[in-house]
C-alpha cells in the first residue's frame, strides 16, 4: 500500500508538515517495497483550492492512506469519495512515522 505523509523537507529526518494542502513535500511510502519517495507539492503556492488539489495529487500517485497533522474542511468528503484513509499525527519525523507503521 502507498501512504502519503506531509513533510517539511525531502529527507527521512524531516518533520511532518503541519499543513496538508500547502505542505512543502509529500513523502510517499510503499509498505510492500519499503521505499520512500519525496515529491514537491505542486499545489503549495496555489492562490486557492490547495487542499482539494492536494487530494487529487495524492490520489493520482496511488496513495490509499494520507498522514498529516491536520486536514482542511474541504478535503474530508473528497478523501471519503476516493476511499482514501486519513490519519493525523504531529511532532514526529517522517522516519519515526514510517517506523511506527
Amino acid at each position: 500500500m502507498k501512504i502519503a505523509i506531509t513533510s517539511e523537507g525531502n529527507t527521512l529526518k524531516s518533520q511532518i508538515d503541519s499543513r496538508f494542502g500547502r505542505c512543502n513535500y509529500f513523502a510517499f511510502y510503499d509498505t510492500e517495497t519499503k521505499q520512500t519517495e519525496f515529491v514537491a507539492n505542486p499545489g503549495k503556492e496555489a492562490s486557492g483550492g490547495a487542499g482539494p488539489a492536494a487530494v487529487q495529487f495524492v490520489a493520482q500517485q496511488g496513495a490509499k492512506k494520507v498522514i498529516a497533522s491536520e486536514f482542511g474542511g474541504k478535503t474530508l468528503p473528497l478523501f471519503q469519495s476516493l476511499g482514501i484513509e486519513m490519519m493525523t499525527e504531529s511532532g514526529k519525523t517522517i522516519e519515526e512515522i514510517i517506523n511506527h507503521l
